[in-house]
C-alpha cells in the first residue's frame, strides 16, 4: 500500500521517499504552495475537507487553477469535489464537476460519504477510476471492506496511526493519506516508519497494536 503524507514535502518526508522507494507519494492540496515534481508520484485532493473543517465555503477556483497548471505531471488520481458526509449532494457534485475534470485526462476519484454503497456508482458518467473513502471516521472503517471487495483502486483518507495503516493495508487498499505523522517530531513519525519497515519486508509487528 502506498502512503501519501498529505501536504508534506519537507526534509523528513524526502528521507522516507529515498528509504522506501515506491511506497510513498504526495497528496497535494490546491490551497498549499507545494508543487508537484516531475517523476514524483502524486495525487490531487480538492480542498473540500479543509474548507469544511475550518467552517469556510469551498472555493473551486484554486482547485481548477492547480489542476490546469499541473495536470501535465500526471496525477495518479484527482478527487472530484464532494460534500462531506452527504451522499446525495456528493453524487450531484460528481455530475457537475467530473465531466470537466475528465478533460484533463486524469483518473477520477469519487470521495464516498456516509450512506453510500457501491451501487451508487454504477451509472455515474464518467465512471470513477478510484474510490476515495471519506465520510465520518466510524462509517469509513465499518464499510471499508465493502469498497475494497467491489473496486480495484481504493484510497483511504485520514489514516494517522499504525493500527489504521494496517487496517487499510489488510483491506487491500491501494493507498491512504494522513497528515498526523509529521506533526510532533520523531515519536509521532515512528508508527509510519514501523509500518513501512514491516510491510516492505513482508512481516508484521510482533505485538498487537492498540488504538
Amino acid at each position: 500500500m502506498i502512503v501519501m503524507p498529505s501536504n508534506n514535502c519537507g526534509f523528513d518526508c524526502g528521507l522516507l521517499f529515498g528509504r522506501f522507494p515506491g511506497r510513498l507519494a504526495h497528496l497535494h492540496n490546491p490551497d498549499r504552495l507545494a508543487e508537484p515534481k516531475s517523476g514524483v508520484p502524486w495525487a490531487l485532493d480538492n480542498g473540500v475537507f479543509g474548507a469544511w473543517t475550518s467552517g469556510k465555503p469551498w472555493d473551486e477556483q484554486p482547485f481548477y487553477a492547480f489542476l490546469e497548471r499541473y495536470h501535465i505531471f500526471k496525477p495518479t488520481f484527482t478527487v472530484v469535489p464532494d460534500v462531506i458526509t452527504n451522499r446525495e449532494e456528493t453524487l450531484a457534485s460528481w455530475k457537475i464537476h467530473a465531466p470537466t475534470i475528465s478533460l484533463f485526462k486524469t483518473p477520477l476519484a469519487i470521495a464516498v460519504q456516509d450512506g453510500m454503497k457501491p451501487c451508487d456508482l454504477d451509472n455515474l458518467e464518467p465512471a470513477p477510476d478510484v474510490v476515495f473513502i471519506g465520510g465520518s471516521t466510524s462509517w469509513k472503517w465499518r464499510n471499508l471492506s465493502m469498497w475494497t471487495k467491489n473496486f480495484k483502486r481504493v484510497h483511504v483518507g485520514r489514516v494517522n496511526s499504525e493500527q489504521s495503516l494496517w487496517a487499510a493495508h489488510d483491506s487491500g487498499a491501494e493507498s491512504c493519506d494522513g497528515t498526523g505523522f509529521f506533526r510532533g517530531g520523531p515519536e509521532r513519525l515512528k508508527p509510519l516508519i514501523n509500518y513501512l519497515e514491516h510491510s516492505t519486508a513482508g512481516g508484521r509487528p510482533q505485538e498487537e497494536l492498540c488504538i
